[in-house]
C-alpha cells in the first residue's frame, strides 16, 4: 500500500508500507530505551510526591489572589501521578507485576481513578490507535452518529467545541467508562471491582475528614479544583496527541498499525514546567511505538525515531491558545476518507445535498 503522508519537514511524501510493520520500528531503538531502572522510576515517584506537597503547602498559606497559580502547579503535579501510574499500567514502572499493581493504586487513588478499567481501557487504545470505530480513548464524530444523537446532545457536543471546553472531555469519559464492572471481561472484573473499591474507600474517608476539619469550601479548595486541572491536561494531552486537520483515522479494512502509531500520533512541545512535572508524557510518538518504553527513556527513543524514521512522522506543535482556536474551530465532524471538517462546512455539504434534485 503506497500512502500519502505528512512528514516532520513538512513535506508530502509517498511511502510504501505494505511490508513494513510496527516491530521493525521497535526493533530499530536502542535497548537502552526499554531499559527498566528503579532508581530512575522511583526518582519520578520523589519528584511528583515533593512537588503536590509544595503545592498542598502553598495552598495552604497562600493569599487568596495567589490560589489560582497554587491550583494550576498542584493540578499539574498531581498529573505527574497519573504518569506514573500510566507506566504501572504498561508494566513499564518495574518489572514485577504486583509493584506496578500496588503503586498504580497508590498514584491513582488520590484522583479517584480506578487502575484497572483504565489500564484495561488504555491498552485498547493502544492496539487500535486512530482506528475508527474501535479506538475508544480517542475518535472523532463521524456524520452518521452525530446525526443519531438527539437534539440536545448535538447542542452539547456544540457547546464543549466551540466554547474551548474540549478539557472537560476527561471527566466524563472517566465517569462513564472506569466504574461499572460489568462493562469489562468476566476475567477482568476482579480487578476492576478492586480497583473501584481503592478509590471509594479513599473517597469516603477522606472528603467526609476534609469537609469536617474545613468544610467544603476546604475540599473544594484542596481536592475538587486540583482535580479539575489534572482533567484539564488529561484532556488536553489526549485531545492534541491525536487530533489536527489532517490527521488519518481508518476503517479497520484501511488501517496501518505503523502509519497510525508514527504519522497518526502527533508530538507537542509544553513548557518546560510542563513536561517536567509530567515525566515528558508530551513525547507521545514514542510511546505509541512502544508502551515497553518508560516515561523516562521517553526522548531517547524520540530522537532514534527521528533520525531513522522522520519520513513517517508528523511535524512537532506547539501548546498555544492559537493551537486549541485551530483545532477546536475547525475539528469537529470526520468524514471518512476525506478528513475533519467544520461544523459550517458540514451543514453546508448537507444543505446543499438535501436541495440536491433526485
Amino acid at each position: 500500500m503506497t500512502t500519502s503522508i505528512i512528514n516532520s519537514h513538512n513535506q508530502p511524501l509517498k511511502v510504501e508500507v505494505s511490508d513494513l510493520k510496527l516491530q521493525d520500528i521497535v526493533k530499530s531503538l536502542p535497548k537502552e530505551c526499554f531499559k527498566i531502572s528503579p532508581f530512575k522510576a522511583w526518582v519520578e515517584v520523589i519528584i511528583s510526591v515533593l512537588m503536590v506537597s509544595s503545592g498542598y503547602f502553598t495552598l495552604a498559606v497562600a493569599p487568596l489572589y495567589l490560589l489560582p497559580l497554587a491550583w494550576v502547579f498542584t493540578g499539574t503535579a498531581l498529573t505527574g501521578f497519573f504518569v506514573i501510574g500510566h507506566d504501572c499500567g504498561h508494566r513499564s514502572f518495574s518489572k514485577s507485576i504486583w509493584v506496578n499493581d500496588l503503586v498504580g493504586y497508590i498514584m491513582f487513588m488520590p484522583l479517584v481513578y480506578p487502575f484497572h478499567p483504565w489500564r484495561i481501557c488504555h491498552n485498547h487504545h493502544h492496539k487500535h490507535t486512530n482506528k475508527l470505530d474501535e479506538d475508544n480513548a480517542w475518535h472523532p464524530i463521524r456524520p452518521y452518529v452525530f446525526e443519531r444523537w438527539s437534539k440536545p446532545e448535538q447542542w452539547s457536543y456544540k457547546i464543549l467545541l466551540l466554547n474551548r471546553l474540549w478539557w472537560l472531555a476527561s471527566i466524563g469519559h472517566w465517569a462513564v467508562t472506569h466504574f461499572d464492572w460489568r462493562k469489562f471481561r468476566k476475567q477482568n472484573q476482579r480487578d476492576v471491582k478492586v480497583s473501584v473499591a481503592v478509590v471509594v474507600l479513599f473517597a469516603v474517608t477522606t472528603f467526609p475528614a476534609i469537609i469536617s476539619t474545613m468544610g467544603i469550601w476546604g475540599w473544594v479548595k484542596f481536592w475538587f479544583i486540583p482535580w479539575l486541572v489534572y482533567h484539564f491536561w488529561m484532556s488536553t494531552f489526549t485531545y492534541i496527541h491525536h487530533t489536527a486537520p489532517d490527521v488519518p483515522f481508518k476503517t479497520s479494512d484501511k488501517w496501518n498499525q505503523v502509519l497510525a502509531q508514527l504519522n497518526g500520533t502527533i508530538h507537542c512541545n509544553y513548557p518546560r514546567w510542563v513536561e517536567f512535572l509530567c515525566h515528558n508524557i508530551n513525547v507521545h510518538v514514542p510511546h505509541h511505538v512502544s508502551t515497553a518504553i518508560p516515561s523516562y527513556n521517553l526522548r531517547l527513543a524520540y530522537i532514534s525515531l527521528q533520525e531513522k524514521w522522520g519520513g513517517y512522522i508528523r511535524p512537532e506543535c506547539n501548546f498555544s491558545w492559537t493551537l486549541i482556536k485551530q483545532l477546536t474551530d475547525t475539528c469537529h465532524i470526520y468524514k471518512t476518507d476525506f478528513g475533519y471538517q467544520s461544523f459550517d462546512e458540514y451543514y453546508t455539504e448537507k444543505g446543499s445535498k438535501s436541495q440536491a434534485p433526485n
